[in-house]
């Protein structure tokens, strides 16, 4: 435990720097005094840190604001064009890249749409180079101007380092439903997509990330502790408790599809029996449709058999 609690100088410094960048996310524009009850930083912490952000060109000047009896306020926001993030959702039926500036403003997206039980890592792989090619392609951006690469994947991630360090392999991939056995992805990913090498990956369970975000930017900001649900082809979980901006706050995804629901129950894809995901899972319900006469073309895909499922459950006469 005294391992894990000691922090550094240089991992201090990067926590400061993350929670002012995280406040002028969610609550910005905001001015230095504001920043400092924000955060929980110093005045002289909050100068330090506003200093180095904006010599990277990180944040920049918003506009200024009368104080109450004081000398004018100065306003900062994240600069959009202090560089440039792609994230990646690797889904049950697509993958979906999408290319950002430092604000968060999309300024380029591409799909992949993925066959059924299309998940060879080899395709993956190709898929993602070539979306992420396309990005930055369709945006007329630089890669070298990409801080990193988020990727959300169906699975549980393993690191072959602690605290995240990248080392000769990264994160490797252990997804049953997908038939991922510790497959290196982050390695397999490095070697092809054609971004430089100190660019990041970021990996992890797409659950979890789903969760992350609708904390910071969705349903889930301002609540101390979220449970949230992810029902698609597959369902899963992800399980958010403490402050948004306290380091030892935990986040978890679940596998939430594979709890037994239902003794000597229906066969989930996973092997298992009587599965959530075997009932609620977006492939279960069209066989289930399918199994009790519902009308679906032969080569209707998850989306378009959910479709005339609800269609049928609510038409739109009313009837």
């Amino acid at each position: 435990m005294a391992e894990r609690n000691r922090r550094t100088v240089r991992d201090l410094r990067r926590g400061n720097r993350a929670r002012v960048l995280q406040r002028l996310y969610f609550d910005g524009p905001l001015s230095r005094q504001e920043l400092g009850p924000a955060t929980g930083l110093s005045s002289g912490s909050i100068s330090n840190v506003v200093a180095e952000l904006a010599a990277e060109n990180l944040l920049e000047e918003a506009g200024v604001v009368d104080s109450d009896g004081g000398r004018p306020r100065t306003l900062l926001r994240v600069a959009p064009g202090g560089g440039l993030l792609i994230g990646i959702d690797i889904g049950e039926t697509r993958i979906r890249v999408e290319l950002f500036d430092l604000s968060l403003t999309e300024l380029a997206r591409t799909e992949r749409l993925l066959a059924q039980h299309g998940y060879d890592v080899d395709r993956i792989v190709g898929h993602v180079r070539s979306g992420v090619a396309d990005v930055l392609r369709d945006a007329g951006a630089d890669p070298r101007r990409l801080l990193g690469i988020g990727i959300g994947v169906p699975g549980i991630i393993e690191r072959d380092a602690p605290d995240g360090v990248v080392g000769d392999v990264g994160s490797v991939v252990h997804g049953q439903t997908i038939d991922w056995s510790a497959v290196p992805f982050e390695r397999l990913l490095r070697d092809a997509v054609r971004v430089p090498p100190e660019v990041p990956f970021f990996i992890d369970n797409g659950a979890k990330t789903l969760g992350q975000a609708e904390m910071w930017f969705g349903g889930g900001r301002g609540a101390g502790a979220s449970a949230i649900a992810l029902i698609g082809s597959g369902v899963g979980a992800c399980v958010n408790h403490g402050d948004l901006l306290d380091e030892d706050r935990s986040s978890q995804a679940l596998e939430w599809g594979h709890s037994t629901v239902q003794l000597r129950g229906r066969r989930c894809r996973c092997g298992s029996i009587g599965c959530l995901e075997a009932y609620a899972g977006a492939e279960a319900m069209r066989e289930r449709w399918q199994e009790a006469g519902g009308p679906l073309p032969a080569d209707a895909d998850d989306e378009t058999a959910l479709a005339a499922l609800l269609a049928a459950a609510y038409p739109a006469d009313g009837g």
